[in-house]
């Protein structure tokens, strides 16, 4: 091996213990990566491979730093056409994308994943890297209470690691994550088997830095099946290990995780200590959806602590950090901004059409025109008269097949445009239901705690008043007031549906309208949980309306809800027993509800069936499908 070669490979080899030492001793990574670059060649891609290793130096200390290294060793290495370019373009890119997490938000990670890491770790073929970020996406959509898609991503993470690299870090985080999504899923069987399985892998490297996810992972096991004294233990080690290895991160989320142990357990005042040593050290506040529910829980552990004055104080703080990140939503105006674009484009290609239709009319109009003109004045010359009249019709009817073509064209394009604008009206109308919600929940809700904890603080310095009647019953009433202004911004948004999926959430809707008198049966056959978001929210808000419906109109006693499905079809029945009523009598009128039952089901290109007859009752029959155009 010549002298160049072997500096390659020792340059290759300090390289490596840059990425080792980064979270262990920070001392040690920098003199590997000094070392690196000093036995690195002139090459291009020596020279390439350079920044992308300063940026796992900084990695843990300084995002700014990482984040332009990161792009620069993009810059270099995307000219090579080879797997270890490849590999490192995956990487690079999907570090890039985590040290902007906080400027771009999670949406920026899953699209450079998407896009990027996993489409370059699968052109270098490397299974355990495009595991690993199928793992890596599958975490995001967790942490975005996407659990669905989140147990999808991880089931594969896990099939393709277990068949390439079933004792790999890749593996074990696999493992650890699908720990996770089953935790926040209620699943604690297989969160155990997964977490036993994590273990085995662990248990031949006591000293390993990734024992502090598994601590991390094993706390929220026990925290879910509320074992809380093991979950605490669990959470010391880890903390300790964290510790040891610079884990800054993780010493703050495990902290978190004994905050809400000490609050299951109602020891307050640990809890609330821990809350503050989170805000004081300000790893967690970097993220502002974080620093918001920070606050909103130190607010809760002060009202429990009877600390009212603090709870005012920090519910206060929330509000505002709420406002402002609520207040970034003028982003959302971009789709309605592309939607009213392609609407102007759909409106110019139908007034084109239009036009054309005229020209082939007046073209028509004048071959009719040329031909009386022929046959008055070309009597003489018969033949060609007879050639002009057939030239003519056969010009007329290609004119007139022409201005059905057209016709057909415009049709489907309006189809298409109302199908659009269709989709726009329902998208805008769940936005809005979300910011209502959203207004009533942390505004209006955040206001009237607010008043409660401010009357109870005063009312604990009037003793008098603190058991006077009259006192205690407008608590009660202001308690009653914030419980169903909750409800309603529960109601606008179905959060079960969320995070739980459409079968649930129709359980739980028919539950809530039922009560004395009223017997409310659903039935499910073969739901399936992969259907898309958006059409699970439309079905939900059809059976929602004629739920609705059959109470406020039909006087029913007995409603029967049937949800089935085959292969892309929805099959919807809805009975009820109530005074019923004539639907030709309704033909040509447009309520508010029956407009948006049917827009919502003509845009999953659904039938609706409605019988009813005056004290019969009343069924409907709806068939959707689940795959739509937009």
């Amino acid at each position: 091996m010549s002298d160049r070669a072997a500096d390659t490979v020792k340059a290759e080899a300090h390289f490596t213990l840059v990425d080792y030492w980064k979270f262990k001793d920070a001392l040690k990574s920098k003199i590997h990566l000094a070392a690196g670059k000093k036995l690195a060649g002139r090459s291009s891609y020596e020279q390439a491979v350079i920044p992308f290793y300063e940026g796992q130096y900084y990695f843990n200390s300084d995002p700014g730093k990482a984040s332009a290294a990161f792009k620069e060793a993009i810059r270099k290495l995307t000219p090579f056409r080879d797997k270890r370019a490849y590999e490192k373009l995956a990487a690079a890119w999907y570090n890039y994308a985590l040290m902007n997490k906080d400027a771009k938000g999670y949406d920026f990670i899953t699209k450079i994943t998407l896009e990027k890491a996993i489409p370059y770790a699968e052109r270098a073929r490397n299974p355990v890297m495009v595991g690993h970020y199928y793992t890596q996406l599958a975490t995001i959509l967790m942490n975005n209470a996407q659990f669905s898609k989140s147990l999808m991503y991880n089931r594969k993470a896990v099939s393709i690691l277990e068949k390439a690299a079933p004792k790999s870090s890749a593996m074990l985080f696999a493992y650890l994550n699908g720990v996770s999504v089953c935790c926040y899923t209620e699943q604690s069987e297989k969160a155990l088997y997964l977490l036993h399985k994590a273990k085995k892998l662990l248990e031949p490297y006591p000293d390993s830095v990734n024992n502090t996810l598994y601590y991390y992972n094993e706390t929220l096991y026990y925290t879910t099946v509320n074992a809380l004294d093991k979950a605490l233990v669990s959470a010391g080690m880890g903390i300790v290990m964290a510790e040891k290895y610079h884990q800054e991160q993780m010493v703050q989320q495990l902290l978190f995780r004994k905050y809400d142990i000490y609050s299951r357990q109602k020891d307050f005042q640990n809890a609330r200590h821990i809350l503050m040593d989170i805000v004081k050290d300000r790893t967690l506040m970097r993220n502002s959806i974080d620093k918001a529910m920070i606050y909103g829980e130190l607010a809760k552990t002060n009202a429990a602590l009877k600390d009212y004055r603090s709870a005012y104080s920090w519910l206060d703080v929330q509000k505002k950090l709420n406002d402002s990140i609520n207040s970034g939503e003028s982003r959302l105006k971009i789709n309605e901004l592309e939607t009213r674009y392609r609407t102007a484009e759909n409106r110019r290609k139908i007034a084109n059409l239009q036009s054309q239709n005229r020209q082939a009319a007046l073209n028509s109009k004048n071959e009719r025109l040329y031909s009386g003109i022929l046959a008055i004045g070309c009597l003489l010359l018969f033949a060609i008269l007879g050639f002009a009249i057939v030239n003519a019709r056969s010009k007329r009817k290609l004119a007139e097949q022409k201005e059905i073509n057209y016709r057909q064209q415009l049709e489907e394009l309006e189809r298409k445009q109302q199908l659009k604008v269709t989709k726009a009206m329902l998208d805008g109308e769940e936005r809005e239901r979300e910011r209502v919600a959203r207004d009533l929940h942390d505004g209006l809700g955040g206001m009237l705690a607010g008043v409660k904890i401010s009357l109870s603080s005063w009312a604990e310095d009037q003793s008098e008043i603190e058991e006077n009647k009259r006192f205690r019953k407008t608590v009660d009433q202001l308690d009653s007031a914030v419980t169903e202004l909750r409800r309603i911004a529960r109601n606008m948004v179905p959060e079960t549906l969320l995070k739980f999926g459409l079968e649930t959430a129709l359980k739980d809707l028919c539950e809530f309208y039922m009560r004395n008198g009223l017997e409310i049966s659903c039935e499910f056959f073969d739901i399936r949980k992969d259907i898309p978001l958006n059409v699970q929210l439309n079905i939900y808000r059809i059976i929602q309306e004629l739920v609705s419906n059959a109470i406020r109109h039909a006087d029913a006693a007995r409603i029967l809800v049937q949800c089935s499905q085959n292969e892309s079809v929805i099959f919807i029945t809805f009975e009820d027993d109530g005074a019923g009523y004539d639907p030709s009598a309704f033909k040509n009128t447009k309520g508010m509800g029956l407009e948006n039952l049917k827009n919502r089901i003509a845009y999953l290109k659904g039938q609706l069936e409605i019988v009813s007859a005056p004290g019969e009752g009343t069924t409907v029959n709806i068939e959707l499908n689940t795959v739509t155009d937009g």
